[in-house]
């Protein structure tokens, strides 16, 4: 729709109501904030929605792999074999034996519930970015050093160089019945993943100690997979889950942490259109100021019709009124929730030191800090939703506006 010098004049101003009209543009300013914080509102939310699924699923994945084949009562005998057999399936990037096990752990007293990892030396190094302190080099096998996660080492008041004492009431039997195993481990290094369960859980320990530690000898507890579509890992793996059915079970990401992924996708959709009425809502705004503008100016529209503009004129003219409120509304709205996206750790902080709550609670939210992650599509579909309502907002008003017939306005003047 290509407007002509006349008719962009008359739009501009319309746009820019005179004294007499403060009214109008009031109506008009709170239209185009109203537009603004509702393209800003589904910005903001949709992105930190899209993070906190992307660092949920980089730090779960990235720690535990695309899915884990478990063998029936906890340990998998052969499994050189198996992981063999799993290194060789088209698909598969990686595939490593891991043994997990929940134990207790003390140190001066404290008592914490514990979930033991014993990795091969590859697997432990994967970690070494996430190293607060200490060094992982110092975890080779039968050193008995360990790695412990930021919150279990407040928990327990623990620091590098302490001695902590894993606890496994699994121990050996005696006359006098079943003694727990106490074993004491140097803490080499304390690492935070950034998801609060693991940082809260994990003690890390050379496959070799953990062995030991549990009394399993030469096996494993699980194999750790990571393949190069996770998306599609169950296709993938379904040879390895045919060969080793009445052995082990092929557990994917997706049902390891099915109800929580579920539960995001559910909020993403719930939030996604909640916020899509907000910004209808605000479009509606436009809808009034326009029909206020129509009303006002029924005597100017008349005489202009007079002049010689036709009704497609004047439908353009309105069109183009209320489509750039709309327009510059959606600009802004896409501007402040980039500018708050950018800042939204230091607002959180704010906001809690103000209100005296903590507002992101990592024990509660997983994750340690608000995530954010924009999707250049998604706001694209944002910016175009809004435009669209705020285009049908005007054709209303504008049609009532080309429809006005100036002999029954101007008969009496």
């Amino acid at each position: 729709m290509i407007l002509s010098p006349f008719e962009w004049t008359i739009a501009k101003r319309y746009m820019l109501p005179g004294k007499g009209e403060r009214f109008i543009a009031l109506v008009a300013g709170i239209s185009l904030v109203a537009v603004m914080l509702g393209v800003a509102a589904l910005v903001i939310v949709m992105s930190v929605m899209n993070g906190f699924r992307a660092e949920l699923f980089d730090k779960i994945v990235g720690l535990n792999g695309h899915a884990i084949i478990q063998a029936y009562g906890g340990r998998l005998d052969n499994w050189q074999g198996v992981l063999k057999d799993v290194q060789g399936t088209p698909g598969v990037v990686r595939a490593s034996p891991l043994i997990e096990q929940p134990l207790l752990a003390s140190f001066n007293g404290r008592v914490e519930a514990i979930l033991v990892r014993g990795n091969t030396d590859t697997d432990i190094g994967r970690l070494k970015d996430k190293v607060k302190s200490g060094n992982l080099a110092d975890l080779r096998p039968d050193s008995s050093n360990v790695a412990i996660g930021t919150q279990l080492a407040q928990n327990l008041g623990a620091q590098v160089g302490d001695m902590i004492t894993v606890i496994n009431p699994q121990g050996r039997a005696t006359p006098f019945g079943t003694v727990p195993r106490q074993i004491s481990y140097r803490v080499a290094a304390i690492f935070e993943i950034g998801v609060y369960d693991y940082d809260n859980a994990f003690v890390v320990m050379p496959m070799r100690d953990a062995q030991t530690l549990l009394l399993t000898g030469d096996t494993v507890g699980m194999i750790e997979v990571t393949t190069t579509d996770p998306d599609h890992v169950e296709r993938i793996l379904a040879p390895i889950q045919r060969k080793l059915a009445g052995r082990a079970v092929v557990t994917d990401w997706k049902t390891i942490n099915a109800s929580l992924f579920e539960a995001l996708a559910v909020e993403r959709v719930a939030m996604f259109v909640v916020l899509s009425i907000i910004v209808l809502v605000a479009v509606f705004n436009i809808l009034s100021s326009l029909i206020m503008l129509v009303r006002a100016k029924t005597r100017d529209i008349a005489i202009l019709r007079t002049m010689g503009a036709t009704r497609r004129s004047l439908l353009k003219v309105f069109v183009t009124t209320g489509f750039c409120i709309g327009a510059l509304g959606t600009v802004a709205g896409v501007i402040v929730g980039f500018i708050f996206l950018y800042f939204r750790q230091p607002i959180v902080h704010a906001v809690e030191i103000v209100t005296g709550q903590n507002l992101w609670d990592p024990s509660i939210r997983f994750l340690t800090e608000l995530p954010s992650q924009p999707d250049s599509v998604e706001v694209a579909v944002i910016c175009v939703m809004s435009l669209v309502f705020s285009f049908l907002a005007t054709l209303y008003p504008a049609y009532k506006a080309a429809s006005t017939d100036p002999v029954q306005v101007l008969r009496y003047e």
